[in-house]
């Protein structure tokens, strides 16, 4: 039997696809370190644990006493648990609440958020945490 010379084989290089992932894990990266996850500066206090929790609202407390929730604008005491529960929305029941204070900020400060956060969750019927954001132990 004679066999034909003309097969068509069908290969495809895979070296120009390596260098494209490879060019938007750069990119990634770069553009991941340009992006801060604090607002506010602050310095966090130190941990061992490792909890990671998914995060509904971020509440900040600076060591100048002053309360921001999600935002660079300072929000009074009194305005605290509405600005949570309007960050929050109307149809979650379980959100987590990031409480994110500087090291030097006293507990009442932290208590003042768990307070507001306890105050929604008996108007509404809801089970809304809040978890203290800590920094790795060095």
């Amino acid at each position: 039997m004679i066999k034909s010379q003309n097969q068509i084989r069908i290969e495809t290089s895979s070296s120009s696809m390596s260098d494209l992932v490879f060019l938007l894990l750069i990119f990634f990266m770069i553009t991941s370190t340009l992006i801060s996850p604090n607002a506010v500066k602050l310095l966090l206090p130190e941990s061992n644990s490792k909890t990671m929790a998914r995060e509904n609202v971020t509440v900040y407390i600076d060591n100048n006493h002053q309360f921001y929730v999600e935002n660079d604008m300072p929000i009074a005491v009194g305005e605290l648990q509405s600005f949570i529960s309007n960050s929050i929305g109307p149809d979650v029941d379980d959100a987590c609440i990031v409480l994110r204070a500087d090291k030097d900020v006293p507990v009442q400060d932290v208590v003042i958020v768990i307070d507001a956060v306890n105050s929604i969750n008996a108007a509404g019927g809801t089970k809304h945490k809040v978890i203290l954001a800590t920094s790795p132990k060095k």
